[in-house]
């Protein structure tokens, strides 16, 4: 799958649900945890991850706690309890996408 452009689109709600999980989590380790999940087929790479942070932080679904640790300031996000709501539809959407794509993949499909 590699770096497929079409994890990008789910980018947000990959975000989210990893945050739902957690109490708080900081930019490195969010893609960490997506590489050890995805069994190293996916990549975020900072130039994506962090535009969609900021964006999530924008529209109220995350917060920003920055703590100084080993004489750095590092960025901790965490859901908000709008990112909670947002999350749980983002993942109801995405599930429903899932469905009918598995549907049209399917090897009964048959447009006759």
């Amino acid at each position: 799958m590699g770096n497929s452009k079409l994890y990008k689109g789910s980018l947000s709600t990959i975000i989210l649900k990893l945050l739902s999980e957690t109490e708080k989590m900081y930019g490195y380790e969010i893609t960490q945890k997506v590489k050890i999940l995805s069994y190293g087929e996916l990549t975020i790479t900072e130039g994506a991850l962090y535009p969609a942070l900021h964006k999530l932080e924008a529209e109220g679904f995350l917060e920003v706690e920055v703590f100084k640790v080993d004489n750095r300031f590092r960025k901790y996000y965490k859901l908000t309890e709008k990112g909670a709501t947002e999350t749980t539809s983002k993942l109801e959407e995405l599930n429903d996408y899932i469905k009918t794509m598995q549907a049209l993949m399917s090897p009964s499909f048959n447009l006759q």
